[in-house]
């Protein structure tokens, strides 16, 4: 099969994608992992060099065609797995021009496409092209994408297929997943003067955290903090809890110093003292940027008009695995198909735009700008 631009194509990429969805590759799920790995690995078949990798049970694999050796010009990078979610989400449904379902969006279906038109076109281009699939990115990256960099995996250009509705994302959001803890002392719920509420204390420091970094009221270009979870071990209602801890997702824009450039122990000390609170950083990922005026991010854009799309150039808020390559000087970019609501109960992916994403990638992989 090659790209998706016919009707038979197509339903064989959406009986691909519709299994794949089925697959509950949360990080939770080794097993599944693998499995997710292993249909698109099967879907792009015999006849290439696979480099299997993996880090803390997490699988990803490097494709590569054995004709075309060398460090590739492009990498096409995607991830398999998934947040997890309701059964229903599971089990694909389609509905007009939408198809849903966990992964439809972020980013199963857009793999596939990616793993599609590497398959095509691997052997047939003039240079060597390297399809990148991992398993870890919704979880931090860094057993993926992060692990491969580590383990020497280069290239001159990354695509990572999250979804842009075609329009080509040269920046995006760094991110640090933090906790703050708070201890106190336990007494009896009936005399509180006579412990110090730990909960009390975390609110109070989540409360300041806030006041410098406001969640906006729409879309901003600034720094965010969500709290994701706030927990203590304390299982008696009668009872003054003695410790408490929060989850935070913090996503920064390039521009903010405080926290850009910063190293795990840097962003310690500075969210302590807003909270005055200890804190500690459990994953910590840069913002990213590519250069908008490259000659191959021009052919992206070219590549997705000559499509009927905007191709015009997106800042994105969340974190993506082209923050493992900006560190390098490789410049990487998100490109993807349309659709929405990712992470949430109908997310779904925009059937009509995947034989235009498919044609943009093909026409951008043979476009005279990446003829070196």
């Amino acid at each position: 099969m090659g790209t998706p631009a016919n009707v038979d194509a197509m339903e064989e990429l959406l009986a691909s994608a519709e299994a794949l969805i089925g697959i509950r590759s949360t990080a939770d799920r080794p097993d599944e992992l693998h499995r997710a790995l292993g249909l698109v690995l099967d879907l792009v078949g015999p006849g290439f060099d696979v480099r299997r990798f993996e880090s803390r049970g997490k699988p990803s694999a490097l494709v590569t065609h054995p004709d075309r050796p060398g460090r590739p010009q492009v990498i096409l990078n995607g991830h398999l797995d998934v947040v997890p979610g309701t059964p229903e989400q599971f089990r694909p449904r389609r509905e007009g021009d939408r198809l849903y379902g966990r992964g439809t969006h972020d980013m199963k279906v857009a793999a596939l496409v990616l793993a599609t038109v590497f398959r095509s076109l691997a052997a047939e281009l003039p240079y060597p092209i390297a399809l990148q699939l991992v398993t870890d990115e919704e979880v931090g990256g860094f057993d993926g994408t992060g692990h491969q960099v580590e383990q020497g995996v280069r290239g001159d250009f990354v695509v990572i297929g999250e979804n842009s509705a075609l329009r080509v994302v040269t920046e995006s959001k760094g991110l640090a997943r933090a906790r703050l803890i708070a201890s106190g002392q336990t007494a009896h719920a009936a005399y509180p003067w006579l412990g110090s509420n730990a909960l009390l204390a975390l609110h109070a420091g989540i409360g300041r955290l806030l006041e410098r970094y406001p969640v906006p009221a729409s879309e901003a270009w600034t720094t965010t903090v969500n709290v994701a979870r706030i927990e203590t071990t304390n299982e008696a209602v009668n009872q003054v809890p003695a410790d408490a801890t929060a989850w935070l997702d913090i996503r920064f824009p390039p521009e903010d110093t405080d926290l850009t450039g910063r190293s795990p122990d840097e962003i310690a000390t500075h969210l302590r003292k807003i909270t005055g609170l200890e804190v500690r950083v459990d994953a910590l990922g840069t913002p990213h940027r590519a250069d908008p005026s490259s000659a191959r991010v021009r052919a992206l854009q070219e590549a997705a008009r000559a499509t009927g799309y905007s191709g015009e150039l997106l800042r994105k808020h969340g974190a993506a695995d082209s923050r493992f390559y900006f560190p390098l000087g490789v410049d990487a970019v998100i490109f993807g198909p349309a659709g929405n609501g990712q992470h949430g109960p109908d997310e779904y992916v925009e059937i009509s735009s995947l034989g235009p994403y498919a044609q943009a990638l093909s026409l951008f992989l043979k476009s005279g700008s990446l003829y070196t």
